[in-house]
C-alpha cells in the first residue's frame, strides 16, 4: 500500500468520524452556550453560593461547569470538583443496599419489617417493599412538630426510630404514595441489623468502593474535607451560613455527600450492573401499584416520569444549604446533575430543562 493511499484512508476516516460524531464542534459550543444561558438564569450571582453541573451521554462528560462561590467568606469559587451534601438523593444508594442485602438473601422484599424490628408498632402490615416505594403510611419525622427537639442531637439509628415509630400511621400500607424520610430511616436501621455493620461503613464499603467513588462519604461538618462546599441560605438581608443540624438525623434518608464526577461513577455502577445483578437493578425502576392498582411513579428510590414522553429517572434533595437534582434518560444514555449550595436556589426544573435541551440535541 503506498504512502497515498494511506493518507487516502486517513482522510476518509477523519470524515466518517466527523460525520458520525455524537455532536459536531460547531454544535458542542452551541448547545454549551445554551446550557450556559439556561443555567445562569437560576445560578447569576457571581459574588454568591452557585451550583456544579454536568451533563454525561454515554457515559462521558460533554458538559461540566461551576458557577458561583464555594465559601462566600473566603471568596473562593466553586470548581467542578467540589464536593456537595446529596441530601435525598442518598434514598437512591439506600435502595441499592437494600437490594444487596435481598439479593444476598439476607432479606426479603415482601417480608413485613418486625422481622427484622420485633417490637415496630404495626411493622407486621408494613414491608420493605412499602418502605421503599414511600407507601407505608408510617408518620414523616420531617413533618412532626418535635423535630426541631431533636435536630441538633446525635442519635442512634434506633433512637432516630423510637423518635418516630409510636406515632399514628397516616394510611394503612400500600393505601397511597406519600413522600416519607422516616420509611428510608427505617430502611437505614435495617441495613446496620442484617449487615452487622454501621450504615457509613457499609455504603462506603459496598457501594463507593465498588462503584470507584472516591470523593463520597457520609456528610461530616467536623472532619476536614477537601473542595467541600459550604453550604449557605438568604434571608432579608442576603446571604448567611446554613443552619446547623446532625447528621444522625437525615441518616440513611439524605446524608451522603458527592462530586459531580462520583456521581457519574455511580450511574455507570448502575447501568454496568456493577453492584447488582442485571435482574435486581430492575426492581429499582419497575412500575408498582397501590392497593387499588394505580400504577406508582416511584420506583426504589428513584421517581420514574417522563419527559417530553420519555421516560426518565430523577431525584432531587433539600436540606439546610444544599438542594439536589439527577436526571437520568435511559433510552439515550444522557445523565444531567446538579448540585447547589444554597437552599435559595434549586436545580430541580433547570436540571430537567438541560436534560431535555440535550435530549432534542442528540435527536437531531
Amino acid at each position: 500500500m503506498t504512502i497515498k493511499h494511506l493518507k487516502s484512508i486517513c482522510i476518509l476516516f477523519t470524515l466518517f468520524a466527523l460525520v458520525w460524531s455524537p455532536l459536531s464542534s460547531v454544535n458542542a459550543q452551541n448547545l454549551e452556550t445554551r446550557i450556559d444561558s439556561l443555567l445562569l438564569t437560576v445560578f447569576k450571582d457571581k459574588n454568591g453560593p452557585g451550583a456544579v453541573f454536568m451533563v454525561a451521554k454515554d457515559g462521558k462528560p460533554i458538559y461540566r461547569k461551576a458557577f458561583g462561590k464555594a465559601n462566600i467568606e473566603l471568596d473562593v469559587d466553586l470548581t467542578p470538583d467540589n464536593v456537595f451534601q446529596l441530601e435525598s438523593m442518598t434514598k437512591q444508594f439506600t435502595a441499592i443496599a437494600i437490594l444487596q442485602l435481598a439479593e444476598q438473601g439476607k432479606l426479603e422484599l415482601k417480608a413485613p419489617i418486625v422481622s427484622y424490628i420485633p417490637d415496630y408498632p404495626a411493622g407486621d402490615k408494613i414491608t420493605i417493599h412499602h418502605l421503599l416505594t414511600h407507601t407505608s403510611g408510617i408518620k414523616d419525622f420531617t413533618k412532626m412538630k418535635s423535630l426541631s427537639k431533636i435536630a441538633q442531637q446525635d442519635l442512634s439509628p434506633k433512637e432516630l426510630v423510637d423518635f418516630f415509630k409510636n406515632e399514628q400511621v397516616d394510611f394503612a400500607p400500600g393505601e397511597k404514595f406519600e413522600y416519607n424520610n422516616s420509611g428510608y430511616a427505617v430502611l437505614g436501621y435495617i441495613i446496620e441489623l442484617v449487615s452487622g455493620e454501621t450504615y457509613e461503613h457499609y455504603i462506603n464499603k459496598n457501594i463507593f468502593d465498588r462503584a470507584g467513588m472516591k470523593h463520597s462519604s457520609y456528610a461530616n461538618d467536623i472532619a476536614v474535607m477537601p473542595k467541600r462546599a459550604y453550604g449557605y441560605r438568604k434571608n432579608d438581608e442576603g446571604y448567611v451560613n446554613k443552619n446547623k443540624i446532625s447528621f444522625s438525623i437525615p441518616f440513611s434518608s439524605g446524608s451522603l455527600m458527592s462530586t459531580v464526577d462520583d456521581m457519574l461513577q455511580w450511574q455507570e455502577a448502575l447501568n454496568k450492573n456493577t453492584l447488582v445483578s442485571a435482574n435486581t437493578i430492575n426492581k429499582a425502576f419497575a412500575t408498582y401499584q397501590l392497593n387499588n392498582g394505580e400504577a406508582l411513579a416511584y420506583g426504589y428510590g428513584w421517581h420514574l416520569k417522563a419527559l417530553n414522553g420519555i421516560p426518565v429517572r430523577e431525584h432531587g434533595g433539600s436540606i439546610f444549604g444544599f438542594k439536589t437534582m439527577g436526571v437520568y434518560i435511559p433510552s439515550a444514555d444522557i445523565y444531567v446533575i446538579g448540585l447547589s449550595n444554597c437552599d435559595c436556589n434549586s436545580p430541580t426544573q433547570v436540571t430537567r430543562d438541560v436534560a431535555a435541551l440535550v435530549l432534542k440535541a442528540f435527536a437531531k
